[in-house]
């Protein structure tokens, strides 16, 4: 086949994240470039720093990962490097997110990428609230250069038109979906996990699941679970606490349980890749976020049908209904949050309850396929301009 007669090439989509390592941002990216369909889009993913092994969970062929090597602060080579990496990629579209991907939109701009997306997925502990003028100022500038923005909670879309002024057509909420063929719930007693003697006959398992973050407050988690034994008088031979994941709270998190003397009764093994499997192990699912966009891992908990107590900040309102899937309490409070935990323990049939409705809802919202589909609508707007775009 001459040059002339060849069929275009399949666009171009480049990611572009501050870090693919574990994290529900990057577990979100990794499942919609598995879910989209393979004959309508490529994907390469640039990442302002680095990459781990975690890019092992794209299954999609194909896809190209670019270390950029940021260095922390400013780092004004990396620009540069974004530059350059955009030029040899020639894609048709970018897809930044949040705060450390938003310069890359007028990196993108001045490369000539012509369709240019931007996602906000969550906040940090620098802007728990979305109100620092300077990042406000930051988004207000580049707005005009972004086609359309994504937002994971009806919490980011709100603000997003209302705060930084994008237009509501431009505007897209997406929630994130979840697995529920690999988060199923448990189907007998659960597997044994942990070390020796972590899991006894009668053991009730408060869990959470992941980075640990300063911004994720598992400390809050850490003292409520103090509480429930020490004001709450709730049984040691069965109480137990498993937080899966690592960061910079974790040793704090293992220093507070060794201080109150139930190090024996926690385990906070890290970054695991049995998720599902640790999940079908609790028997309550605490999310006790200081700040949150829409969180993977209560999609996960609900799927696996847990009850969740999840603080009541950002997206994570839109996933749990107080009373109905679960409960939500104020972020930092470890006494309401030991409250909530002491109902799921005394009272079993609320639990199992909670539990059953939020698998329900999970099967009927949040599926990847949704999720993908509705990506692929804002890809293909964007792509044939003339095709108006669903806001």
């Amino acid at each position: 086949m001459s040059p002339d007669n060849e069929p275009p090439a399949t666009p171009l989509i480049v990611h572009l994240i501050h870090r693919l390592d574990v994290g529900g941002l990057e577990n979100g990216l990794i499942n919609l470039i598995n879910h989209l369909p393979p004959d309508r889009y490529r994907h390469a993913i640039v990442c302002l720093r680095d990459y781990s092994d975690y890019h092992l969970r794209i299954r999609r062929p194909g896809v190209e990962i670019i270390s950029l090597n940021k260095r922390e602060g400013k780092d004004w080579a990396h620009y540069l490097r974004l530059f350059q990496t955009l030029k040899r990629l020639h894609p048709l579209m970018i897809h930044t997110r949040n705060l450390s991907g938003i310069e890359g939109q007028l990196l993108a701009a001045v490369a000539g990428v012509r369709l240019r997306v931007h996602g906000e997925h969550g906040r940090d502990m620098h802007d728990l609230h979305g109100l620092s003028r300077k990042y406000r100022l930051l988004r207000k500038l580049l707005r005009p250069l972004i086609g359309h923005f994504i937002a994971v909670s009806k919490d980011l879309e709100t603000w997003l038109i209302g705060t930084i002024g994008a237009r509501p057509q431009r505007v897209t909420h997406i929630c994130n979906g979840v697995d529920s063929l690999q988060f199923h719930p448990r189907l007998g007693p659960p597997a044994a996990v942990g070390p020796a003697g972590f899991l006894c006959e009668d053991a009730f398992v408060i869990g959470s699941v992941g980075r640990m973050a300063e911004v994720k407050d598992h400390l809050t988690l850490v003292h409520a679970f103090i509480l429930l034994i020490a004001e709450h008088a709730l049984p040691r031979d069965r109480l137990r606490l498993l937080i899966a994941g690592d960061g910079p709270s974790r040793q704090a998190c293992l220093d507070l349980l060794r201080q109150a003397g139930m190090d024996e009764l926690a385990w906070l093994p890290g970054n695991r890749d049995d998720i599902p499997q640790l999940m079908r192990a609790m028997d309550v699912f605490v999310q006790p976020s200081l700040a949150e966009g829409m969180s993977n891992t209560i999609l996960e908990a609900m799927a696996t049908g847990l009850p969740v107590v999840a603080t009541a900040v950002g997206g994570n309102p839109d996933l749990v209904r107080g009373g109905w899937t679960g409960t939500l309490v104020p972020p930092s409070s470890p006494a309401m949050l030991a409250d909530a935990l002491n109902d799921y323990y005394r009272l079993p049939a609320l639990a199992v309850s909670h539990g059953q409705r939020g698998r329900r809802r999970v099967l009927a919202e949040y599926s990847l396929n949704a999720m993908a589909d509705a990506y692929l609508a804002v890809y293909d707007a964007l792509a044939a301009p003339t095709r108006p775009m669903k806001g």
